[in-house]
Parts: structure tokens; C-alpha cells; sequence
């Protein structure tokens, strides 16, 4: 695993970003774990968050895209952060750009915040995870409606590696096969658990073994195949 997974896994954590416990998720599903990217308020998170993401994306799909697309609300500063430290990371300029969740129709009119779209752009989508795919649904027709745009992928920070609503398949593997795109996210769920089993963070052990066999029992109901 790459030294920056394992220090992202951390940085998760020490956040309190990533807990583990009793949680019921949107699904209806009990979860040993949940996530939420909301927690990242401070501008030192915020910095190495964009980072971590640029690194990911980098990995992912080099430099060969345009635009980073932030789904309003979380993925605007994801998508702000993220640009930022693309570019004092690799020397790329590239844009950022999100939704509004109303159209705008005075001064900087459309749906758009930050850059606009043109013919021929290619759109990385950044998210801080995805469960069911439900978001995908709403955010590519708004892309697809600005520009003859290329998406060619979706990144998000945690892949939680369980099926979908509808299949037995990841959302992210949904995702890529119905929107023909490359999925990817920093780390997984998988990886999350190898790194974290029985290690100390600030002091505590964070997957000892009781949580340890609660998520194995979760992925046994919901696990992806």
C-alpha cells in the first residue's frame, strides 16, 4: 500500500472523519463503520485533503483531463481544495467547477459555480463517497447538458467495497459500467481494515478484534462479489 493510503487512513481517523461503532446508514443498513467528509473543517484538513485526492487522481488518470466537478454541497470544497493542490503538486492548472441546486438567473447566470465547460473538455467527478450511485444519476446529465464534454472518471476519498441497491456489484463498479467511465478512490474499505487491525492511533486501538468481527459479519450480508 502506498505510503500515502496508509497516511490518509490516519489522517481519517485523527479527524474523526472515520468511526467505528453503531450506525444506521441513508440505506436502512447497520453499519460497524461510517464516514462522513463533513467533519473536515479546518484549513490544515482541508489542505491535506486536496492533497490526498490529487495524489489519487494523479494515480488514476494522469494529466491528461480539464476540469474537476464537485457536486453541490460536499463536493464543492473538495473540488476547490483539490485544484489547489493539484497544481502546487504536479504544475497542472486545472479548473474546478460545481452545481448550483438552483439555476441562476441574474449576474453569473446557469447552473454552474466556477468554470464553465467547452467543447471537448474532459471532467474528472470527485465525490466523498458513494453507496448506492444515486448522486451519479443527478450530477452526469448536468455535466453531459453544458458541453460536449468527456467524463472520464469518478474519484472518491473511501470505497466501502459493499453491493449496490440493486445488484451484488459495488456502486462504483455500477457506476463505471453504466456510465462507461474509470472509477477509483484513495483507499478501501479493504485496505482501511488491513492497516487499521489491531494499531494504536493517538493512543487507541481502532479495529480491535469485537469491531474487527462486526465488519466481517457486515460484509458477509452486504459485501460486494
Amino acid at each position: 500500500m502506498e505510503s500515502y493510503k496508509q497516511e490518509f487512513i490516519d489522517f481519517m481517523v485523527e479527524a474523526n472523519v472515520l468511526k467505528f461503532g453503531d450506525f444506521t446508514l441513508k440505506s436502512g443498513r447497520k453499519s460497524p463503520f461510517f464516514m462522513n467528509a463533513g467533519a473536515y473543517v479546518t484549513g490544515y484538513q482541508l489542505k491535506k485533503l486536496g492533497e490526498y485526492y490529487a495524489k489519487a487522481i494523479h494515480d488514476a488518470y494522469g494529466d491528461d483531463w480539464d476540469i474537476l466537478f464537485g457536486p453541490a454541497y460536499k463536493g464543492i470544497p473538495l473540488s476547490v481544495a483539490t485544484t489547489i493542490a493539484y497544481s502546487e503538486l504536479y504544475g497542472k492548472e486545472v479548473k474546478y467547477s460545481s452545481n448550483r441546486k438552483e439555476v441562476k438567473d441574474h449576474g453569473d447566470v446557469g447552473i454552474l459555480l466556477g468554470s464553465k465547460m467547452q467543447d471537448g473538455d474532459k471532467v474528472v467527478i470527485i465525490e466523498d463517497v458513494t453507496t448506492s450511485g444515486k448522486s451519479i444519476e443527478e450530477t452526469y446529465p448536468i455535466i453531459k447538458a453544458q458541453a460536449d464534454v468527456e467524463v472520464v472518471g469518478l474519484m472518491v476519498s473511501l470505497n466501502r467495497m459493499e453491493k449496490g441497491l440493486n445488484t451484488d456489484k459495488t456502486a462504483l463498479d455500477e457506476i463505471a459500467e453504466t456510465y462507461n467511465i474509470k472509477t477509483g478512490a484513495i483507499v478501501s474499505m479493504a485496505e482501511v481494515c488491513e492497516y487499521l487491525y489491531n494499531r494504536e492511533v493517538n493512543g487507541r486501538v481502532v479495529i480491535d478484534d469485537e469491531i474487527k468481527k462486526a465488519i466481517d459479519a457486515y460484509y458477509e450480508q452486504y459485501g460486494a462479489k
